[in-house]
């Protein structure tokens, strides 16, 4: 069956980076439109940046355009989001989704 696992969530202060990290299994990833979303504490879930199979069609959220980066490596079935000059409003759990199946999401803090 399908299976996403984030990685590389963490506290970090404001303007700072972090690169999360979703190795995914039990699908073709190379064939694979995928997703990052994030949920806020009180908030909905957010979709923040879409890559197609080939990684030439990208698209992201206004509120995070110029500073986050998604890529993907399909001989390692990795999906990334380089997150840069991060803010406090960036705090949430970042998901990777393909289709209908969600990952377990990692934790991202940005805090003083």
């Amino acid at each position: 069956q399908v299976q996403l696992v984030e990685s590389g969530g963490g506290l970090v202060q404001p303007g700072g980076s972090l690169r999360l990290s979703c190795t995914a299994s039990g699908f073709t990833f190379s064939s694979a439109t995928m997703n990052w979303y994030r949920q806020a504490p009180g908030k909905e879930r957010e979709w923040v940046a879409r890559i197609n199979n080939v990684g030439r069609i990208i698209n992201y959220v206004d509120s995070v355009k110029g500073r986050f980066t998604i890529s993907r490596d399909n001989a390692k079935k990795t999906l990334y989001l380089q997150m840069n000059s991060l803010k406090l409003e960036d705090t949430a759990v970042y998901y990777c989704v393909y289709g209908g199946s969600w990952g377990q999401g990692t934790q991202v803090t940005v805090s003083s």
